[in-house]
């Protein structure tokens, strides 16, 4: 009950006025005829249906009749919905978690096994069929929990009416709680390593924070984080900040906090964001320090941002005023860019832009839903069983707060990305887009790049972003770090935690890199510092925070990271 009403409830504000915004109707009919041209295949996957459930019974019969068998069925190991011993242990739920499994699997392989689908209607249907069998879970509903029945019990119900008391609360806030959002506050918990802001425009406000050391690298570094999300997640909790970290190894730090943009920004366009984003950054970061010359960090459409412009400064013949690039987990070349893509065809993006001119922008709460959607089982069914069927609160945990705090999109700007690099991917194409007057050619980029993936991204898949490293005319180190597009990047080096590869050689297949490289225990950041040390030129006394042009307008994290769409 509680997992059909919070789905009704979180499903309503994306398809108000649009009766299939995802165009899955259209897909599904596609889908229908080609079934309809081999009914054997699906007549074999339905007496492998009955098979599978006759077989599960004659195991479960054994295990009744006390007879030593293993399951029929076990789930990945990685899978913890699963994980309450009743699972395994309770007869009647063992039954209904391995049906469940076969159910999945049997729907999975079928979808598969469809042929004469096109690549985007295949994927699409691969994709919503996984959204269909994670919602419909067991785990997922009050009856067929066993953590959750036994809880309801021993509290008398508590659980349930805690649970209707936290469903009230998020959708009245229109999104479902990930984490305890009041145990942060931005400038306090999270978001609080020293500094200010120095510069702001329209589009963003430019953070410098104050060192930390008696001595910094002589070449200053810019963060340009994605606008997609605010730019702490450099910046979370002082033991999980990358940006404290690398005050204290010595480098000048600033960072681009991107405006949360509303109807008056809608015709901003990606030139505006090159122009007002990293150029002028660059602009204000060299009146600063007096350096002609700045290291660049770019994460996620950050980075692709920072690509763009290190290809226009060479084209401008000003490529010498960035000494090195870093680009985490930066997708350049979007041929293969993953589950993303699902949402990427003309049919889909004529109702998103319809939707976009009507306000100006994207809504925030929109973005996170289809983000949050990749990972289902992680980001949206493990919070309802947690808040709803157990009644319980959300843990604290930063990294999720940041998540949840979303943040719009112009419309101008957001329908270029998507069509010119989602769709058509001409950014990698030599002139594909002109921007500013200028075509730009990844291919001319000459700086020293350090490229960061990460093995479990959902959102920038790895074999993707190594594509980068045969576009690039400088020199270029690939890294590869465990675990997913935010923990694998934003893992510092105290908490000793997952690991990542290198290799010396760069081959133009991904798997044949990772097949040849060197696996190492814990973070990738002290890789990558002695990489961009050698990089970074001599040592020079601490800069101070801004100076007389630039005095310092107010403390980090400003009044744009602070502004909060929901």
């Amino acid at each position: 009950m509680l997992q059909g009403m919070a789905a009704h409830a979180f499903a309503q504000p994306a398809s108000i006025g649009h009766t299939d915004p995802l165009s899955f109707t259209e897909s599904l009919l596609h889908t229908l005829r080609h079934v309809q041209l081999d009914p054997g295949q699906l007549a074999h996957s339905q007496l492998g249906l009955m098979q599978d459930h006759m077989k599960l019974w004659q195991n479960m019969t054994q295990k009744l009749l006390g007879k030593a068998s293993d399951a029929y069925i076990e789930p990945n190991p990685k899978d913890r919905r699963f994980r309450d011993d009743a699972w395994a242990n309770h007869p009647l739920f063992d039954y209904i978690k391995q049906g469940y499994l076969i159910n999945a699997r049997f729907l999975q392989q079928s979808v598969e096994a469809i042929h004469g689908l096109d690549k985007h209607t295949a994927h699409k249907l691969s994709f919503f069929t996984r959204q269909f069998v994670d919602a419909m879970a067991p785990s997922n509903f009050l009856t067929t929990n066993p953590e959750a029945m036994r809880t309801l019990l021993e509290s008398n119900g508590a659980t349930l009416v805690r649970g209707l008391e936290q469903l009230a609360k998020d959708v009245e806030r229109g999104r479902i709680a990930m984490t305890d959002e009041s145990a942060f506050e931005l400038g306090r918990d999270i978001a609080a390593t020293p500094g200010s802001v120095v510069y702001e425009n329209d589009l963003m406000q430019l953070l410098q924070y104050a060192p930390s050391t008696k001595q910094v690298h002589e070449i200053p570094l810019l963060l340009i984080p994605a606008w997609i999300n605010k730019y702490y997640v450099f910046d979370l909790k002082p033991e999980h900040s990358l940006i404290r970290w690398l005050t204290d190894q010595g480098y000048t730090v600033f960072t681009i906090s991107w405006v949360n943009p509303d109807e008056t920004l809608g015709r901003k366009s990606f030139e505006d964001y090159l122009r007002e984003g990293p150029l002028s950054a660059l602009d204000v970061i060299e009146r600063i320090t007096k350096s002609p010359r700045t290291a660049l960090m770019g994460y996620c459409l950050g980075g692709t941002l920072s690509a763009i412009t290190l290809a226009y400064l060479r084209a401008i013949g000003e490529s010498n005023r960035v000494a090195s690039v870093t680009y985490l987990t930066t997708l350049v070349d979007f041929t293969e860019a993953g589950d993303l893509k699902v949402f990427i065809d003309d049919t889909q993006l004529d109702a998103l832009e319809a939707r976009m001119s009507e306000r100006g922008y994207l809504d925030g709460s929109e973005m996170a839903t289809t983000f949050n959607m990749l990972r289902a089982n992680d980001l949206i069914w493990s919070n309802v069983v947690n808040n709803y069927l157990l009644g319980k609160q959300p843990f604290p945990f930063d990294l999720l707060y940041w998540n949840s705090d979303s943040t719009r999109m112009p419309a101008t700007m957001h329908a270029f990305y998507l069509r010119h690099m989602y769709q058509r991917n001409d950014l990698v194409k030599p002139g594909g887009i002109t921007l500013l007057g200028v075509p730009i050619n990844l291919s001319r980029i000459d700086a020293p790049s350090y490229v960061l993936a990460t093995r479990e991204d959902h959102i920038a898949p790895w074999v993707s972003t190594y594509l980068a490293t045969q576009i690039y005319d400088g020199d270029v180190t690939f890294t590869l770090a465990d675990s997913g597009h935010i923990a694998g990047v934003i893992n510092p080096p105290v908490k000793n935690k997952y690991c990542y590869w290198t290799s010396s050689t760069l081959p133009p297949k991904a798997d044949d890199w990772l097949e040849h490289a060197t696996q190492k225990p814990g973070s990738w950041w002290p890789h990558w510092s002695s990489w961009q040390a050698k990089r970074a030129g001599k040592k020079i006394p601490a800069r101070k925070v801004g100076n007389a042009k630039y005095k310092p307008i107010e403390a980090a994290p400003g009044r744009y990271a602070k502004t909060r769409s929901n």
